[in-house]
């Protein structure tokens, strides 16, 4: 038995095996992250929320799934049909794509890719095209201003994004996200990791993550208060939870990637305990929560406002601080903090 798996139909089914094994663990995770999401901003506006369906509500965003997979999936008039449901299922597989290269713990990756970064930021550059494609073939004015909206926002966060992990990359001399966590290795725990050579780069990635996904404040592509419901506005039943789905799932990704490239991934933050995949998962849960917490309590942006803080803001700042990371890891400064390749993390 154990020869079949050295095989190429063994392989094959090893790869299938740890494949459903991610998505079953980022699908089980949406389950909790929608009810914590509900939870806390219900916490914050002083009401109950879920706590009805199963204990403690638990069981609410399984019943609210079942509802919309068992409710007509209805398709405007005038829609393009193909492209209409193309788009929702498009979002969701590429949201679960990029979990191919995340590592969860040493060697715990299904692609241990050398350009790993590269592979995400592939991803998550194709992921707007679901967004497009859904306002483009609603043919209705809401959900095309929607998805205009999404594109210029997206590809304008995308540009700070890149250039934050660029001064990541040049510290580590890696895109492997595996290396990235194992330079942050350093003895010091906490005070190892990349948060503090690069502190602001961690609120500029947060908030551009934040655009990035749409999440409130800049949730404006789907701004009920302007666009109705922007380009979800045609979408009912099993294509508008697809949407849904790939959403909470490339907001959960973003909390892996702040978590692999500033805060120790699976490292323990107090030196002597044992590193771990839970270390991993409770860092981003933490994430999360500070990402539902915004949502509660900053007030939308106006797009002006939006476009004015990734160009005028956040582009010049981030390409200022590769130049600077680029000086200090170039000379070894600060003890080669910025240098870890160079001092062997």
């Amino acid at each position: 038995m154990a020869d079949f798996f050295t095989t190429t139909p063994g392989i094959a089914l090893i790869i299938v095996g740890q494949s459903l094994a991610v998505v079953a663990f980022v699908m089980v995770s949406l389950l909790f992250l929608v009810y914590g999401d509900r939870k806390i901003w219900a916490a914050v506006q002083m009401r109950r929320g879920p706590n009805v369906v199963g204990a403690f509500g638990l069981l609410q965003t399984v019943a609210d799934a079942l509802k919309y997979v068992v409710k007509e999936v209805v398709v405007p008039a005038g829609a393009d049909k193909p492209v209409f449901m193309l788009a929702p299922m498009t979002s969701f597989v590429l949201a679960l794509l990029a979990w191919a290269v995340i590592p969860f713990n040493d060697t715990w990756v299904l692609a241990d890719l050398n350009v790993a970064i590269l592979y995400v930021f592939a991803i998550s550059s194709l992921e707007v095209y679901g967004v497009i494609m859904g306002g483009w073939a609603s043919n209705s004015k809401y959900p095309f201003l929607g998805s205009l909206r999404s594109a210029a926002q997206m590809i304008s966060y995308e540009v700070s994004i890149g250039l934050i992990i660029i001064g990541v990359i040049i510290s580590t001399g890696s895109m492997n996200f595996g290396d990235i966590v194992r330079a942050q290795d350093t003895g010091y725990g906490f005070f190892g990791w990349y948060w503090l050579p690069h502190l602001p780069m961690v609120f500029l990635f947060f908030i551009s993550a934040l655009a990035e996904t749409n999440r409130p404040p800049f949730d404006l592509p789907e701004a009920e208060s302007e666009l109705v419901a922007g380009y979800q506005v045609e979408y009912s039943s099993t294509p508008f939870l697809l949407f849904m789905a790939g959403e909470y799932i490339a907001i959960f990704l973003m909390c892996a990637l702040i978590t692999l490239l500033f805060f120790g991934g699976w490292l323990s933050p107090i030196p002597g305990l044992p590193d771990g995949a839970l270390w991993m998962v409770a860092k981003m849960a933490f994430f999360f929560f500070l990402f539902a917490m915004v949502k509660a309590i900053v007030p939308r942006y106006r797009y002006d406002q939006l476009m004015r803080l990734g160009w005028k803001v956040f582009l010049p700042f981030s390409l200022f601080w590769v130049v600077l990371v680029a000086f200090l890891a170039k000379f070894e400064l600060f003890g080669g903090a910025y240098a870890r390749w160079a001092i062997g993390g």
